[in-house]
């Protein structure tokens, strides 16, 4: 039996992409008894705000707020990891040691590259993590093939089409609090730090905003958007709204 099974895998490229895009639905679910966990991809050195260090301890405040299992960083570079070898099977060992039904990933096109990037990292190894004939190890012991039942990608800068959408209304409060965990990257009027794009409050108004459009469309207050990359069936149609 493995101890670290969890039911959802959220990767992020950067500290702080989970929080911005499916944070609530994580919440969500949790709230239902499914436990989830955290990889992030690099340490997001290459922000102009703040430093790796800082955003090491600002990861680990907002995975608290949001009620996280775990959180681990693979400490791929920022900007320069690749869809290769060396990084799928690093992203295969995390798999196969968490053995997730669900992994959520990055945007599978947006403004930052690593985002596509990670999407496809992340889509790829999900696949290659099932195949007996890739062998992984960890901490010594062979790892079992594993691959997870699907792989979600949530919605980040870029205004992509949402497949599904969920309804993260009673989470979006603590949401937002968990992307303000993150204080040098985001808006803060003490800051003496160089503005970015993501620093303005407009760009959290935004954020909060599509979140809002996104409620509209289905009858709540406010929703986040996923991405999938196959059909998705359903069992009982009478559960769909």
């Amino acid at each position: 039996m493995n101890n670290h099974k969890i039911k959802i895998l959220a990767f992020g490229a950067h500290p702080d992409d989970v929080e911005m895009s499916c944070a609530g639905t994580l919440m969500k679910h949790a709230a239902l008894g499914h436990s989830f966990g955290i990889v992030d991809l690099t340490r997001g050195e290459l922000g102009t705000r703040g430093s790796a260090e800082l955003r090491d301890t600002e990861a680990i405040n907002a995975g608290k707020i949001i009620g996280t299992t775990f959180r681990e960083n693979l400490n791929f570079r920022d900007g320069f990891f690749m869809n290769d070898e060396q990084h799928q099977h690093a992203v295969i060992k995390m798999i196969r040691k968490y053995q997730p039904e669900i992994i959520f990933a990055n945007a599978v096109s947006d403004r930052h590259p690593d985002h596509g990037k990670g999407a496809e990292l992340i889509r790829d190894s999900a696949f290659l993590s099932g195949l007996i004939k890739v062998e992984t190890e960890f901490d010594g012991k062979q790892q079992h093939a594993w691959r997870p039942k699907t792989v979600y990608h949530y919605i980040q800068d870029k205004d992509l089409k949402p497949d599904f959408l969920v309804d993260v209304s009673e989470f979006t409060d603590k949401k937002m609090e968990s992307i303000l965990a993150f204080n040098s990257q985001f808006f803060n009027p003490d800051s003496i730090e160089p503005s970015t794009y993501i620093s303005s409050p407009d760009f959290l108004d935004a954020l909060k905003g599509r979140m809002r459009l996104w409620g509209k469309i289905i009858g709540a207050s406010y929703a986040e958007g996923f991405t999938v990359n196959k059909i998705i069936g359903v069992e009982d149609i009478l559960s769909m709204k």
